[in-house]
């Protein structure tokens, strides 16, 4: 029976690994089903009618686009820490036999090939590197640092949508206020008909304003979440290479550095 989950479900460290993408459906399912009972209580509706600039419209499906990117850079990510683990158990096994390029591939001293991935791309940087290099210490700062770097591009765009959603929310408060005093300057008189025309301007005008700051502010931290959790698995992937590759990489190049020497 175990067998059969483990095929099905995976091994307990693969749903570790694919943590990113699971934490993003419990996310996204919960934003849906809030997003159901809103619709279902006519609120979104409502909030949708009332928006005649279409701001709102316009946040909702920047959010939907850049949740679905989120969703793919924690599938990848998902799968480098898979390839990561992997790769480190074949490095701590058979680190000290060295390591070599054949072509793309990179194959410990004992023949065996490591899992293509972000660990086994920088394994690869560090022979050519040791390779090309003299004997002594084997510095590995800015190849970590163009890694990190790399890594970290992954969340760029939804931390920089996330505060372009507040703009659009602040930009929809300022139209709202606009179209709430328009109506107010275009009073000629004081009748009861016309103070009726001009406080149900106003009334269209203050419901755009909340209605776009309320979902700009709500889809732009729902986003920050989504790639807060993304961001943890981009930590944790990091630090795994950062580790695996102080602690059992290099020492095996210097060494096999300093016996060509």
């Amino acid at each position: 029976m175990d067998d059969v989950k483990a095929r099905v479900i995976g091994s307990p460290a693969e749903i570790r690994d694919y943590g990113p993408v699971l934490r993003w459906l419990i996310v996204t399912v919960l934003v849906l089903l809030g997003l159901a009972v809103l619709w279902q209580l006519g609120f979104l509706h409502t909030v949708l009618e009332s928006d005649h600039t279409r701001i709102s419209l316009l946040i909702l499906a920047i959010f939907a686009i850049t949740s679905l990117h989120c969703l793919f850079q924690s599938i990848d990510i998902s799968r480098e820490l898979v390839a990561a683990r992997k790769a480190r158990a074949a490095i701590e096994a058979e680190s000290a036999a060295g390591f070599r390029l054949l072509g793309e591939r990179v194959l410990t001293g004992a023949g065996t090939v490591l899992e293509p991935g972000v660990l086994a791309r920088h394994v690869a940087s560090l022979v050519r590197k040791s390779e090309l290099g003299g004997p002594g210490r084997l510095d590995q700062t800015l190849l970590l640092r163009n890694v990190a770097d790399k890594l970290r591009g992954r969340e760029k765009l939804g931390l920089f949508v996330s505060e372009g959603l507040l703009r659009l929310a602040l930009l929809g408060t300022a139209i709202g206020f606009i179209l709430m005093l328009i109506p107010i300057a275009g009073l000629t008189s004081f009748d009861a008909e016309t103070l009726r025309t001009a406080l149900s301007g106003m009334t269209g005008g203050m419901a755009v304003a909340l209605n776009v700051t309320v979902a700009g502010i709500a889809t732009a931290l729902v986003l920050k979440f989504q790639y807060f959790q993304l961001d943890g698995a981009i930590g944790e992937l990091f630090s795994s290479i950062a580790e695996v590759s102080e602690i059992h990489v290099v020492p095996a190049l210097e060494k096999a550095q300093n016996g060509r020497a």
